[in-house]
């Protein structure tokens, strides 16, 4: 079959992926699992990924880890949760499923007659990652990043993305150039890319200046002296993610990652058509899955995780990853194994978005639901992040003390003083707002077991705001809330009339537009203020 590069029928190949992807959203799945989807359609009609793909590709990965980096803290992977529990994952996956592929090859199955010990352990590794492309996504559209499982399993993947970078320095045979060690400059040039976010206004140099730093001085640079590029962009984010403006860059840069992921993920899936040998391949090693996610549970707990935490964390790890393929796809270059190992674990990786998808859509309803079968696996000591805490004599709530949580804390705090709380997923963030004398303290309204804590004092709370950024933090903490019992007031932010509308149905008693109410409320405060500005007489 002659075969045609995406670029060339591009119409038909945005047409496609917006329809996959559209049609993946309406059944409850990511739009990823439709790009994917569309990818493999398009192979098998002979179009393939070409130069602008990958490019495109390439871009989307960049910057999403560059994004990761912004709001991501050095010191988290420097904690036992992360640095042993990705080693200690990795050791026994290794371990296990390198036994495993030598006794499918051993009993005699086509499929695994061709890998030797070297090469088994090859896959077994390729096998072991996560994906941080589906993690990030799916951890970021539920607003979970600065909760502790979100951090424990993105660091869980940077040391991931660690593993990958030794291997293929020794895979290749080559040593980082000298001049890595240059690198340690860009702790020196730290003062000065502060000193310019400071002054690149709002406008279109935000995003120019978040793409300078991501590919010319991450990308370039590291890829220049034989350092892992991906690796260069992340570690940039991380250099800058001190800065009060870190989460203005990545929301410049929002739009531009998305599209660029839609490349991405049509990539994997334009890659190659498998055979149908290939794909009860990939079926057998998505049985695996489970398997792998049971194992992160059981590691986070360990590691005195309370078992919500360690579900969702989990959960949102429980797949296979595209890092394995580019491992893979050394080892197809170099021989060890068969290129026919790369389109099975490309097959393996997209059945693995499928599986873990709804898994994670459902995460919360499935801890409700099996809470009295995981909390036994808990340690007798509990996490310094991860203490279920009390709201106290309270008799208002303001969850999630973000921008417009801050403003409308503050605002409340005038009138009601001690009377007040804020609740913030962020460790960091709560630190923040002490020092600055707000009574706030670390919290998650989409925990049951939170809303059971606060049943002490439950006929004191009678007004709670949710005012997380996220729609589905706010839908999953309204069901928590009723669920929980409580009967109070419930205010919640929309920026959508269809969340507005889902939010009522759900019980809030107030939706707020933060966009329809925005421009009713500057025009209140300039009405209040006509006399002072000489303006007209109210009819």
């Amino acid at each position: 079959m002659d075969t045609v590069p995406a670029s060339e029928v591009l119409p038909i190949t945005l047409a496609l992926a917006f329809l996959f992807g559209f049609g993946a959203r309406h059944i409850g799945l990511p739009p990823l699992v439709g790009f994917l989807a569309a990818g493999f359609v398009l192979n098998g009609f002979g179009v393939v990924a070409d130069a602008t793909i990958q490019l495109i590709a390439d871009a989307g990965v960049t910057l999403l880890l560059f994004t990761i980096g912004l709001k991501l803290k050095l010191k988290t992977l420097a904690r036992p949760e992360v640095c042993l529990g990705a080693t200690t994952h990795a050791a026994i996956s290794v371990a296990a499923l390198t036994m495993l592929l030598v006794v499918l090859s051993w009993i005699g199955l086509s499929a695994f007659a061709g890998l030797d010990p070297g090469a088994a352990a090859l896959v077994a590794f390729a096998l072991s990652f996560s994906s941080t492309v589906f993690a990030a996504k799916i951890l970021e559209d539920k607003g979970e990043l600065a909760s502790l499982h979100g951090k424990t399993a993105i660091g869980i993947l940077i040391m991931q993305d660690v593993f990958a970078v030794i291997f293929l320095t020794v895979s290749s045979g080559k040593l980082p150039s000298v001049y890595a060690l240059a690198l340690i400059g860009l702790l020196a040039a730290r003062p000065f890319l502060n000193y310019l976010l400071d002054r690149v206004g709002h406008a279109e140099l935000m995003p120019l200046f978040g793409l300078f730093a991501a590919i010319t001085l991450g990308v370039a640079l590291f890829e220049e002296v034989g350092l892992k590029p991906d690796l260069g962009a992340l570690i940039l984010g991380m250099l800058l993610a001190g800065h009060k403006r870190a989460s203005e860059v990545a929301d410049s840069l929002f739009a531009f990652k998305e599209i660029f992921l839609v490349g991405f993920f049509l990539a994997i899936g334009l890659a190659d058509s498998p055979s149908l040998e290939m794909f009860a391949i990939a079926v057998l090693l998505l049985a695996l899955v489970p398997l792998k996610t049971g194992l992160f549970f059981l590691i986070l707990s360990r590691f005195h995780l309370r078992a919500r935490s360690a579900l969702l964390g989990a959960l949102s790890l429980g797949t296979y990853s595209e890092f394995g393929l580019i491992v893979a796809a050394i080892g197809v270059q170099a021989g060890w194994i068969g290129n026919e190992w790369l389109v099975v674990l490309a097959v393996a990786l997209s059945l693995s978005f499928v599986l873990a998808a709804p898994f994670n859509r459902r995460a919360y309803t499935l801890y409700s639901k099996y809470r009295d079968r995981l909390t036994p696996f808990e340690t007798g000591a509990r996490h310094p992040e991860d203490q279920p805490v009390d709201i106290g004599p309270a008799e208002i709530a303001v969850f999630g003390m973000g921008r417009i949580g801050t403003g409308a804390y503050d605002f409340l705090a005038e009138r009601y003083g001690d009377r007040l709380v804020g609740v913030e997923v962020s460790a960091e963030k709560v630190a923040e707002h002490l020092e600055k004398g707000r009574n706030v303290i670390p919290g998650d309204a989409t925990d049951l077991d939170f809303w059971e804590r606060v049943q002490v004092h439950r006929s004191r709370l009678k007004v709670v705001l949710l005012a997380m950024p996220e729609h589905r933090s706010n839908m999953t903490a309204m069901e928590q809330i009723r669920a929980s019992g409580y009967a109070g007031g419930v205010a919640a932010l929309a920026q959508y009339q269809d969340e507005e509308a889902a939010l009522k149905a759900a019980g809030a008693h107030i939706a707020f537009n933060t966009y329809a109410e925005a421009g009713s409320g500057f025009a209140a405060h300039v009405e209040a203020e006509l006399p002072r500005l000489g303006g007209p007489d109210v009819t």
